[in-house]
């Protein structure tokens, strides 16, 4: 399991855990997507991203996760979304798409948690996500209903609290283990 010494946990005003991550695509046509193993559970895969740092901005924070989870460098894009889980942890996680444009060999966490990393095409990632992180999951699915024929891909201001950027409430449904996700604003 990944241990951060020191790390310190930042909230929103409204008691969230501040998270970032990014959808890391091999090129600009968004058809494969890079995910990586769990620290937690080395057989599982998700979206690299983590926790925010004091001070820190989202896209900063997504961008560095990235480089420490996936060992990838790439152009930052648009904000796809907010993505809140509300059920057994409250995280707000700004969620990004990057054009991967550099791959490292070795990285900070394959060197020390042995973290895997492989590319996916976009259903067959949200049916790995599915079972496990279905939020995850959701990031993806919201990707596909918002494609267009030329993907946004543009650097984006940072949000602010009072932003108009999308944002979505996950609530995972207990029969399903599905994900039920509706645009807060």
């Amino acid at each position: 399991m990944k241990l951060k010494p020191n790390q310190t946990r930042t909230y929103d005003g409204e008691g969230f855990k501040k998270r970032a991550a990014c959808l890391c695509f091999k090129n600009e046509l968004e058809e494969e997507v890079l995910l990586v193993s769990s620290s937690r559970h080395p057989d599982q895969w998700i979206v690299p991203g983590g926790g925010m740092e004091p001070e820190e901005e989202p896209c900063g924070a997504a961008v560095r996760e990235v480089f420490e989870e996936a060992g990838v460098r790439g152009k930052l894009g648009r904000l796809l979304g907010v993505f809140e889980q509300n059920q057994d942890r409250k995280h707000r996680t700004y969620v990004y798409v990057l054009t991967v444009t550099e791959t490292l060999e070795a990285w900070e966490d394959s060197v020390n948690i042995g973290r895997k990393r492989e590319w996916f095409t976009v259903d067959e990632a949200i049916k790995v996500l599915q079972s496990h992180k279905p939020v995850h999951a959701e990031y993806l699915r919201r990707l596909q209903l918002n494609c267009s024929s030329t993907n946004g891909n543009s650097i984006l201001p940072s949000p602010q609290a009072n932003d108009n950027y999308p944002h979505f409430s996950a609530t995972t449904t207990a029969s399903t283990g599905g994900v039920l996700a509706s645009s807060r604003r």
